[in-house]
C-alpha cells in the first residue's frame, strides 16, 4: 500500500489552513539505555503535532558499531524486518506493541549483545508540508549479566531478645555506569513475604510492616566491603521466625533523573527459628552454708540464672522464704528488701556477683529464718528506644531446704514459801524465782503462769488442777476462771516483785486452798515483725500448802468491875473473849441484862466487829453509856 496514499486529501486540507501547519515532532525514551543482556527491553516511541489520521505508523530500525543499519520492525508493513531477525519476530521475542493512536512500544523481551547499537524511530510523513523531524535515536548498550547474590546463612535458631545478622554479597563487573541495591525480605510462607529493608543508591528504604522499627534502631544497616552487606534485626522476637532472602538489583540512571532496574536475582539465605526465653530459661537455687546452721551464724545461698540469650535479657531476681518475698534486685540493679529472711532477726543482703549468678546474704541467722527458700527469676526483653520492657519469661527454682537450730532459752526454777499458813484465813505467799538464765534473745521477756491442785477430800470437787492465773509477757494479768473474782477484789495477787521473781499471794488462805502449787515460767521473744512468740516453758517442782484444820472455840467471860450502889452510880462491867484456832479474828459485842432467871432478857448496847456502838431497847438513850 502507498504510505502516501493520504497525500491529495492532505493538500486540499492544507488550502484551509494556510498560516496553520505546525511542526511534527518524533521522540523515544531518553537514553542512552543499558541493559544486562537475556533481560527484557522496551523503547518507545511517540509523535505529537502532526497531520493526517490519528493513527500514526511505525518503522524501527538499528544501526550497529560499525556503521551496519538493519530493519527492525515495522507497525505497518510485514516485510519491513531484516532477515536477520524473521525468526525472533516470529516467536514474539522482537514485537512492536501500539500504546496508544500515536505511541508504540518496541519490546525485546530477551536482549542479546548484538542487539546493542542506535535505534531509530521513524514516522512516515502524513503532513500537507514537511515540517518538524520524522525519527528520532536512542543508543542501546547490551552489558554481559555479571550479577551475583551470595548471601551468607544465618543460624538457624536465634534466642529470643538476641540480633539477628543477615549477611549478603553483591557483585558485578563495572563496565558501564550501574548501580547496586539489596534488599531483604522475609518469607513466612508460599503466599506471604515482606521486605524488610532496601540499601541502594538511593539510600535506605525499609519495608512498611519494618518502618517503626527501622526509625527505632531495631533495624540497622552492618558497615560492609568489597560488595558485603549486613543487615542486623535487634531483639528478635518470634514474629522475626521465617526464611530470610537476599535480592541483589542493578540500576542505570537514565535521562530525566530515572532509576531503572535492569537485573535482579534472588537468593534464600536460610529458616530461622526463634528460641523463646520460656524454653531456655533455668534457675537453680543452691546454698554454700554448712546446714544446719546455728543461730547467729552466716546463710549464703547461690541463684544461678542460665538462658540461651541471656547477655540479652533484663533480670529481676527474688528470693522467697517458704512463699513470701524477701529480697529483689530489680533489672536495672536497685535491691529492694522487705525485712529480714523469714520474721527473724537476720539481715537479708542480695548482690549480682556475675553473669546470671546472684548471692543471698543473711547475717545473724535466728531459728525463725530456717525454712524453704526459691530463687524466682523474671527475664525482660527491651522493646527498643521509647518501647519499654517486655517480660519475656519468669520462672522459680526448687526450693532449698534450710535448717537454723532451735537453742531454747534456759533457766531454772524455784517455787519457795515466803509465807506459810498455819490454819485457815492466815495469809500465804509463795515465790518463784527463775535463776540460771541463758541464751535469752535481746529484747525477751519472761511470763510466768500458777496452777493450783487439791488436796483429796478438800472442798466439793474431787481433786483436779485449776490455773489461777498468769502474768503474760508484756505483764498483763489473765485471771483463771474460778480465782477471777478474788484476783479481782484484790485479796489474792499475782505480781512480779523482780526481773526474775514472781509472787502469788492469798491475803485470807481459806481449807480450799490447801494443795499443790506449781509455777510456769515461759520465755518469750520479739520478732522483726512485731510479733511475741513463745521458745520455752519450763515449770517448777510442786509446793504442797496445807495444815491441819482444828475445830474453832470461843469462851466469853463477864467480870464486875464496879457495882451500882445506888441510883444514879456508876455500873462498870468487863468482856473478855478468848478463842482458839480462829487465828485473826474480828468480834461483836452483845451486852444484855436480865432481873431474874425467869425474867425477860433486855438488849442494853451492842457493838460491831467495826467498832459501832449502838443503844438497845433497854437503855434510855440519853442516858451514858460507853466502851473501852
Amino acid at each position: 500500500m502507498d504510505r502516501y496514499r493520504y497525500l491529495p486529501a492532505l493538500l486540499l486540507l492544507g488550502v484551509f489552513m494556510l498560516g496553520q501547519c505546525s511542526a511534527r515532532v518524533v521522540s523515544v525514551s531518553p537514553g542512552p539505555l543499558i541493559r544486562v543482556q537475556g533481560q527484557p527491553v522496551s523503547i518507545t516511541c511517540d509523535v505529537t503535532d502532526y497531520m493526517g489520521p490519528r493513527e500514526q505508523d511505525f518503522d524501527w530500525w538499528m544501526q550497529r558499531e560499525g556503521g551496519t543499519t538493519i530493519n527492525v520492525i515495522s507497525s505497518f508493513e510485514a516485510g519491513f524486518s531484516d532477515a536477520s531477525l524473521s525468526s525472533r519476530i516470529a516467536a514474539g521475542d522482537i514485537s512492536v506493541l501500539r500504546l496508544e493512536d500515536n505511541v508504540v512500544e518496541l519490546r525485546i523481551e530477551d536482549v542479546r549483545a548484538s542487539d546493542g547499537g542506535i535505534y531509530f524511530c521513524k514516522t512516515p510523513s502524513t503532513d500537507s508540508t514537511v515540517s518538524g523531524n520524522y525519527e528520532a535515536s536512542v543508543l542501546l548498550t547490551v552489558i554481559a549479566d555479571t550479577l551475583r547474590v551470595s548471601p551468607a546463612a544465618p543460624p538457624p535458631v536465634i534466642p529470643e531478645g538476641s540480633d539477628i545478622t543477615l549477611s549478603c554479597n553483591v557483585t558485578r563487573q563495572l563496565t558501564h555506569p550501574t548501580y547496586l541495591s539489596v534488599t531483604w525480605s522475609l518469607r513466612k510462607g508460599p503466599a506471604q513475604s515482606d521486605d524488610i529493608l532496601t540499601f541502594g543508591p538511593q539510600g535506605g528504604a525499609p519495608g512498611p510492616k519494618y518502618a517503626r522499627r527501622y526509625a527505632d534502631g531495631g533495624v540497622r544497616l552492618m558497615p560492609g566491603e568489597n560488595g558485603a552487606f549486613g543487615l542486623v534485626v535487634s531483639r528478635a522476637t518470634a514474629a522475626d521466625e521465617g526464611t530470610y532472602v537476599c535480592t541483589g538489583r542493578e540500576w542505570t540512571h537514565e535521562g530525566g533523573g530515572k532509576w531503572k532496574n535492569i537485573v535482579e536475582k534472588k537468593a534464600e539465605m536460610g529458616a530461622v527459628r526463634v528460641s523463646l526465653t520460656g524454653k531456655s530459661l533455668s534457675v537453680t537455687a543452691s546454698s554454700s552454708s554448712s546446714s544446719p546452721l546455728s543461730p547467729g551464724d552466716t546463710l549464703t545461698l547461690l541463684c544461678s540464672v542460665a538462658a540461651d540469650n541471656l547477655p540479652a535479657l533484663a533480670v529481676e531476681v527474688t528470693w522467697l522464704a517458704d512463699g513470701r518475698d524477701v529480697i529483689t534486685i530489680d533489672r536495672m540493679g536497685v535491691v529492694v528488701s522487705n525485712g529480714s529472711s523469714n520474721g527473724g532477726g537476720g539481715e537479708a543482703g542480695l548482690e549480682r556477683t556475675g553473669a546470671g549468678e546472684f548471692r543471698l546474704v543473711v547475717r545473724g541467722v535466728a531459728t525463725e529464718d530456717g525454712g524453704t527458700y526459691a530463687c524466682r527469676v523474671r527475664a525482660f526483653i527491651d522493646k527498643g528506644r521509647g518501647g519499654g520492657w517486655n517480660m519475656a519469661a519468669e520462672k522459680t527454682s526448687k526450693p532449698v531446704v534450710v535448717k537454723v537450730l532451735e537453742i531454747k532459752p534456759s533457766f531454772s526454777l524455784t517455787l519457795d514459801p515466803v509465807l506459810n499458813p498455819q490454819m485457815t484465813a492466815e495469809p500465804t505467799e509463795l515465790a518463784c524465782h527463775v535463776t540460771n538464765i541463758t541464751h535469752l534473745p535481746l529484747g525477751g521477756s519472761l511470763g510466768v503462769a500458777w496452777e493450783h491442785t487439791s488436796l483429796p477430800g478438800i472442798g466439793d470437787d474431787p481433786q483436779t488442777s485449776h490455773p489461777i492465773g498468769s502474768l503474760d509477757a508484756r505483764g498483763n494479768l489473765l485471771p483463771g476462771a474460778m480465782y477471777s473474782d478474788r484476783l479481782e477484789s484484790g485479796v489474792m495477787s499475782l505480781t512480779r516483785v523482780q526481773p526474775n521473781t514472781f509472787k502469788l499471794r492469798f491475803l485470807r488462805t481459806q481449807e480450799v486452798d490447801m494443795g499443790q502449787y506449781v509455777c510456769s515460767v515461759s520465755a518469750w521473744s520479739v520478732t522483726r515483725q512485731g510479733d511475741v512468740v513463745k521458745t520455752a516453758e519450763y515449770q517448777s517442782s510442786t509446793l504442797t500448802v496445807r495444815w491441819e484444820p482444828k475445830r474453832p472455840s470461843l469462851s466469853v467471860v463477864a467480870k464486875r468491875v464496879r457495882e451500882a450502889s445506888v441510883g444514879g452510880a456508876t455500873f462498870e462491867m468487863s468482856c473478855v473473849v478468848a478463842n482458839e484456832n480462829l487465828g485473826e479474828a474480828g468480834y461483836s459485842v452483845l451486852v444484855q441484862s436480865q432481873d431474874s432467871l425467869e425474867g425477860s432478857v433486855r438488849t442494853i448496847m451492842t457493838l460491831s466487829p467495826d467498832s459501832v456502838l449502838q443503844h438497845g431497847g433497854a437503855t434510855d438513850p440519853g442516858r451514858s453509856v460507853s466502851q473501852n
